[in-house]
């Protein structure tokens, strides 16, 4: 065996030495590790604060003592007659202990070529696959298996528990052609906190949480946590068929926080406590999809998950990313399907997160005209960047294909595709010929649409679309976006309006609630009352309605009885099915109470059972969904009677059944109220708002209605009805 002036080469040695001692060697696998030489191999490793070091086989035989060539942490072993194939470990003696380790050094790279083009061109359909921390064995040995894409960082090391967090212990290996980083430590195990320490592109340290990480440490706490890729969950029929724009479509949207809490200490439930309340509740009221506020994991809870840091964690608020997966797996079971928020328009600026990422504006934008988000101080990213669109439509297919989401409702679409969001003349940049569109930004949600339509299982994308961009539910050979479905925010802002305005001066702004007709077949819309309508001061739905306590809850009974026979499908935000009174606190349970046994939960209760009878009338009732985005399906009886407030429509399914839909949107029962028919049959009313079982006036056609042969509308029948104040009826042919 030579000394350690004999293996101690100049020029080589003192190179790395002084970098990895000084946390700067870019190219570890150059030098550590085991190297084939004339002789045999050589094998270099960088332990700080060992005292001696020697190579042994597997068997913990020992092979060669190693020789510490500096002062401080390198030792070397000249090894004759072997090669590069070796297999050793590494016995460590420290002050206090000896330590039998493996050399994350000795293990290739587990990114191939085929990896390296796809990522690089922005095509690698689950590069979570091969990014963040994955739990694997190689060469027989567990162990997690680190990437990372950081192109201008000047040096990357895995920093975590297994190396007291020490940015010289595990410098990775770094691929030119491509940006990325890796090593394998072996014997890391699951859940492992870890970090990336980043020597950036100015030569400063950063210290980053894992943007592909699949869970995370609990805020304020910023480590990621080596949980390991979730298995996939295998597809269902009738999930698929259930996101259909012929079936019945009600979502109820829901903030796990403060959907219900704990009693004794206002603490959020866990997702397995919330699976055993939330899904019989909402199989119970007939919903057939719960949307979840966005569960990635965020750092502020003010910002309810619309800030995101890590978007391929589920939060650890309520659990781990198992506990997550069986509240879904329990929703599935009860044939409910499940909606994730899902946010790809902006990020958050802490600094653990993406912003300035190597050193260089990798995810967003340089210039803050693009970059930053004004209105919520957030950066925005940069879609034209083959790695930054990957990151995000891998992300949409890997809740699909490793949570069973059945569908996403990508969150503020008219931020992402309009350069001009939200910004003044002068404070934003045009696109290439001069426009205000967004053109990576569309061209990124194409081809996530497009891609999710073939390898996402029957999941469906929904739009919160805000503006009247043409196309958004069209397919991509029409020009447009390829989302499933739209909300229909116009919709929901004026009939709001009209609902707020007093009976007495409803009819003149009678077109508020007429309107979204002319324009109903363009998209395919969802009639949305969501969680922003409840917040930031605007109030609660019940205390929006006019009047004394029964008119606030009978117009709102009326409203919900229109929106449900109206075409497209239904989205209501929790609390609002028994009427919440206070506007919604994320802080805080839903007022579950005025559902208690006292005089006024009456009120609550009796929206709480027409919301339900609602939705399983809807669910039972094709003639109420079948035909949504077909003329065919809808048509007006009574749309002029301005004066009297009131509307009449007809839905028909696709065998011809059909159900008559009747409001008064005033506080006056109208008596001797024809409308026409074309159809001589016995007609039936089968559900009315303004029942006593609803803490209505009781007022109706109670049951069976004959049908006149009197002209009346156009039509050759008629039906003479009986309106009560403020309400919604339903009526079938028999």
């Amino acid at each position: 065996m030579k000394d350690s002036s004999q293996l101690f080469s100049s020029n080589l040695d003192s190179y790395f030495i002084a970098q990895l001692n000084s946390g700067t060697c870019r190219d570890p696998f150059a030098y550590l590790g085991i190297h084939s030489i004339d002789s045999g191999v050589v094998i270099r490793t960088f332990l700080p604060e060992a005292i001696s070091v020697t190579v042994i086989d597997q068997n913990a035989n020992p092979i060669q003592k190693m020789i510490k060539i500096d002062d401080d942490s390198v030792f070397i072993a000249e090894i004759m007659g072997k090669k590069a194939d070796l297999s050793y470990r590494l016995l460590v003696e420290y002050t206090h202990a000896t330590i039998d380790i493996e050399d994350p050094y000795r293990f290739q790279s587990h990114i191939t070529d085929v990896d390296s083009w796809l990522l690089s061109e922005g095509t690698h359909i689950r590069p979570y696959e091969k990014l963040g921390a994955h739990l694997v064995t190689h060469n027989d040995v567990g162990g997690i298996h680190f990437t990372l894409w950081a192109p201008n960082a000047r040096r990357v090391s895995v920093v975590g528990d297994f190396n007291f967090w020490d940015g010289r212990r595990h410098p990775m290996r770094f691929h030119p052609n491509t940006g990325i980083w890796d090593i394998f430590i072996p014997n890391a195990h699951k859940n492992t906190l870890y970090k990336y320490e980043i020597l950036d592109h100015n030569g400063q340290l950063r210290l980053k949480s894992d943007p592909y990480a699949f869970s995370a440490q609990f805020r304020p706490d910023t480590a990621s946590v080596a949980s390991g890729l979730p298995a996939i969950v295998e597809p269902d029929e009738t999930r698929r068929k259930a996101n259909a724009s012929d079936q019945p479509i009600s979502i109820y949207e829901v903030h796990l926080g403060s959907w219900r809490r704990n009693l004794e200490n206002n603490y959020w439930l866990n997702y397995r406590e919330i699976a055993d309340e939330l899904i019989p509740y909402v199989k119970d009221m007939g919903f057939t999809h719960i949307e979840l506020l966005p569960i990635s994991e965020f750092p502020f809870d003010g910002s309810w998950g619309y800030q995101p840091t890590g978007i391929y964690a589920p939060t650890s608020r309520f659990g781990s990313p198992d506990d997550l997966r069986f509240l879904i797996s329990k929703a599935h079971e009860a044939g409910i399907n499940v909606i994730l928020d899902w946010v790809v328009g902006h990020f958050p600026t802490d600094e653990h997160g993406l912003g300035y990422f190597d050193g260089t504006h990798l995810y967003e934008h340089a210039d803050p005209k693009e970059g930053y988000h004004q209105d919520w101080n957030t950066l925005i990213f940069n879609y034209g960047r083959n790695e930054v669109h990957n990151y995000l439509s891998g992300n949409a297919l890997y809740w699909v294909e490793r949570f069973g989401i059945d569908a996403l409702r990508v969150d503020a679409v008219a931020s992402m595709i309009y350069r001009d969001y939200s910004r003044a003349e002068g404070q934003w940049i045009p696109n290439q010929y001069g426009g205000r569109e967004n053109l990576e930004a569309l061209a990124f949600l194409r081809k996530t649409n497009t891609m999710l339509k073939k390898e996402g299982m029957g999941s469906i994308t929904i739009a919160e679309e805000s503006t009247s961009f043409p196309g958004v539910t069209h397919p991509v050979d029409h020009h447009g976006l390829a989302f499933d479905y739209k909300w229909n925010m116009g919709w929901m802002n004026d009939t709001l309006r009209y609902m707020q305005t007093d009976p007495i001066y409803r009819k003149y702004h009678h077109n508020l609630m007429t309107f979204g007709m002319v324009y109903q077949y363009s998209e395919k819309f969802m009639l949305p009352l969501s969680h922003d309508e409840v917040v930031h001061g605007k109030g609660s739905l019940i205390e929006k309605m006019p009047g004394d306590r029964w008119q606030k809850f009978a117009n709102l009974r009326a409203y919900y009885g229109y929106m449900w026979g109206y075409p497209g499908k239904k989205l209501l935000f929790m609390g609002n099915e028994f009427a919440q009174k206070r506007e919604w606190d994320y802080e805080k349970s839903l007022d579950w109470f005025l559902l208690s046994e006292d005089s006024n939960s009456d009120w609550h209760k009796g929206m709480l059972s027409w919301v339900k009878d609602l939705n399983h009338l809807y669910t039972q009732t094709p003639a109420l969904h079948e035909l949504d985005y077909s003329p065919e399906g809808f048509e007006w009886l009574v749309v002029d009677d301005a004066d009297q407030s009131v509307f009449a429509f007809e839905r028909k399914a696709k065998n011809g059944q059909c159900i008559i839909v009747v409001s008064n949107f005033t506080p006056n029962p109208r008596e001797n109220y024809r409308i026409g028919v074309s159809q001589h049959s016995l007609y039936k009313e089968i559900l009315n708002s303004d029942s006593m079982y609803y803490m209505g006036s009781n007022v109706g056609n109670f049951g069976y209605i004959n049908c006149d042969e009197i002209p009346s509308h156009n039509r050759p029948y008629s039906l003479n009805l009986t309106l009560p104040p403020l309400s919604t009826i339903f009526i079938i042919r028999e």
